[in-house]
């Protein structure tokens, strides 16, 4: 074995010990204790007792529908991003993304206001489940459609960038209809990017949780939901286990379907040439288009920041809960949440960003089934949902110190573990884009590979990279799932401060958590004009 593979080697162990700790801990504590029932039911009594059969219909089901709605709003923000070259196309991609990393809670904030606030000008019945008219899906739906609308533009779009238009040009010159040719020739090219898009976004809605948590008003309940009140506000523990697996079940099936959809995505040699500028009916199209992105993704987000300072309707501006974000709640200051929330996302993005990188390296230089083996390995902490994952750790920590226990240190690890697999889709093809001949010219030189690496890939790769390691630390800084599993008084990150904020009575505390919503909303929104700025292009996140 030669001195590059034995390294190759040392280099692959660091992650992996990685993942069996602290990944592979949690998750044999969870199924060890979804198998072990004091009673001996089983697995399968255990999902009977806690209704697992309703709770996996009605959790598909709006998964399916919001899937449907999403890839509808993005068709036409996709066709934008991909085919019309304008000025102004990088703010319009912050707008797109920022709401895919806006934390849930935030979400679910934003269209509570939008449906049940006091400047909402829909119909009351619209927002049932946050009043008394009983379980309304509407809200849920929409704010799913608002989070992943980024997930449907970036990797359609990018599919759709890479097509040849003059393949759809030449069908026009044979007598094809715009439409015709788009159906006939451009339509069938997307299907694979579209079906990918669209297992992803089913993915992400069949883990939705802080959005059910917030605009489900406790009577819409799902596989995620269930589990946190099974585990945590019930204390049935073996029931929220066996939830645990069957979500993780339902989550491994839908990845690997979107896997194998995604590699099916094949995109035709592209032309010379750049997307056209506006003209004619382009530019109508385009406005139209702009307004639509403004009604769904920037409309929520205003109307959030509105009612922060006008909670009881008209006449009545007040900073009030601006004010009280140094006055404690629960024990703890917003102000201190959120100098705790830069901290522990600081470390996690950095975290993720050291194990993500070793792995993609580690990747990139395999091949054959050793490759197919670490782009398993780099999936699997994708096939487990942010809120299983805690739970998960609840579970483990009840063996561990409690001072260690209770450490911010093991939510910026459970922040990393959500998070790395990001670094990873984005380090892979920006390293396997670095030209062969480049580094083949510096090992003939006599360079290692460390200074290889370092050298002549690094930076090549630096903006990919510093964009990998924003999203990391932005998608840490709002992470709601796991973390609200493990936060203890002293502990309490922002976005867990909005969800208990919200849970206790009195006007001030609603105050506050919206108060708190908005600050999230304005760091994220600069962090991501920051990435979107570093990032090379506007390719596909996912």
């Amino acid at each position: 074995m030669t001195r590059s593979r034995v390294g190759l080697l040392l280099l692959g162990a660091v992650p992996l010990a990685f993942l069996v700790v602290f990944f592979g801990w949690p998750l044999g504590a969870l199924f060890a204790r979804a198998v072990a029932s004091n009673d001996g039911t089983g697995l399968f009594g255990l999902w009977r007792r806690a209704g697992a059969g309703p709770l996996l219909t009605f959790t598909l089901a709006q998964a399916a529908a919001s899937t449907v709605l999403t890839l509808l709003v993005a068709a036409p923000i996709t066709w934008l991003v991909a085919r019309v070259r304008f000025t102004g196309s990088r703010l319009l991609m912050v707008a797109v993304t920022l709401p895919f990393v806006l934390p849930s809670v935030v979400v679910g904030m934003a269209f509570r206001a939008v449906f049940t606030g006091p400047l909402s000008f829909l119909p009351a019945g619209l927002g049932g489940a946050l009043d008394d008219a009983g379980p309304a899906l509407v809200p849920v739906l929409c704010a799913h459609v608002f989070l992943n609308t980024a997930v449907v533009v970036r990797v359609v779009g990018a599919a759709w960038s890479g097509l040849d238009p003059r393949v759809a040009q030449a069908a026009q010159l044979a007598g094809a209809t715009p439409a015709r040719a788009f159906a006939t020739v451009t339509l069938p090219r997307l299907f694979p990017a579209i079906a990918a898009a669209a297992a992803l976004v089913f993915l992400f809605c069949t883990t939705s949780y802080g959005v059910i948590m917030v605009l489900g008003g406790g009577q819409l309940r799902t596989v995620e939901t269930a589990i946190y009140a099974e585990g945590v506000a019930n204390f049935r523990l073996p029931e929220a286990a066996a939830l645990s697996v069957l979500q993780i079940a339902v989550v491994a099936l839908t990845l690997v379907v979107a896997r194998l959809l995604s590699r099916r995505a094949v995109a035709d040699k592209p032309g010379d040439e750049l997307p056209p500028r506006p003209r004619g009916w382009t530019r109508v199209a385009m406005a139209l288009t702009i307004a639509w992105t403004a009604v769904w993704l920037v409309f929520p987000l205003a109307v959030l920041v509105l009612w922060s300072v006008r909670p009881a309707g008209p006449g009545s501006w007040t900073l009030a809960g601006y004010r009280a974000l140094g006055h404690e709640v629960n024990g703890i200051t917003p102000l201190s949440s959120w100098v705790l929330s830069l901290g522990t996302a600081t470390v996690a993005a950095i975290l993720a960003f050291l194990i993500g990188l070793n792995v993609a390296v580690v990747v990139t230089r395999l091949r054959g089934p050793a490759r197919a083996a670490g782009e398993l390995i780099t999936t699997i902490p994708l096939g487990v949902s942010a809120v299983t994952l805690g739970f998960g750790y609840t579970l483990a920590l009840t063996h561990w110190p409690p001072r260690l226990a209770t450490s911010w240190i093991v939510i910026a690890v459970v922040q990393a573990l959500v998070v790395m697999p990001i670094v990873i889709r984005v380090a892979i093809p920006a390293l396997e884009q670095v030209p062969a001949g480049l580094t083949r010219a510096a090992r003939s030189l006599g360079a290692g590979p460390l200074r290889v690496f370092a050298t002549v890939e690094l930076p090549v790769v630096s903006r990919s990279l510093g964009a990998a390691a924003g999203f990391a630390f932005i998608l840490s800084l709002g992470e709601f799932g796991a973390t609200s599993f493990l936060v203890r008084p002293s502990t309490t990150t922002l976005p867990v401060m909005i969800g208990t904020a919200l849970s206790l009575p009195g006007e001030a505390n609603f105050a506050t958590a919206m108060a708190c919503s908005v600050v999230l909303v304005v760091a994220t929104a600069i962090a991501v004009a920051v990435v979107e700025a570093v990032r090379p292009n506007a390719g596909s996140l996912l």
